[in-house]
């Protein structure tokens, strides 16, 4: 099968033509790739799949969770001052989505996946956003 036009998120990240083969793709970082990875609904739904595995797997502290999301997305720990940054992102969405369940509910409608009905909405949608967050760091995007 072939298209006229790639699919726009694929055109934003530069991917090349399929007419002739490729070594090595061209690295940029633009404003618009961020917007993709920011609110793209594969991209939400990654986030969301992440933060369940999270939440289920990781040590039940928020700082244990932390530490399991860097370790798997920037393969090191956060520095102090990156950890704080983080824990005060997290209690600002948490905060937020307490506030506003149906929000979460939204949120967490996004894509196809199922979500874990055992977790509460508002923590799952706050991890969510959280692993969103950092899923959209230059560090993850250009390891």
């Amino acid at each position: 099968w072939k298209r006229s036009a790639p699919p726009a998120s694929m055109d934003i990240f530069n991917a090349p033509a399929r007419e002739v083969c490729t070594v090595r793709r061209e690295r940029t970082n633009t404003p618009l790739q961020a917007l993709v990875t920011l609110n793209d609904p594969q991209m939400v739904e990654a986030a969301k799949a992440l933060a369940q595995k999270t939440i289920k797997d990781a040590k039940p502290t928020n700082a244990g969770r932390v530490d399991f999301l860097a370790r798997r997305l920037i393969s090191r720990p956060l520095r102090a001052e990156e950890q704080t940054i983080v824990q005060q992102s997290l209690a600002d969405l948490s905060m937020y989505y307490t506030a506003h369940s149906e929000d979460a509910r939204k949120l967490l409608g996004v894509g196809e996946m199922a979500i874990d009905t055992s977790m509460a909405a508002p923590e799952l949608a706050a991890w969510t956003m959280l692993v969103n967050e950092l899923l959209n760091l230059d560090e993850v995007l250009n390891k």
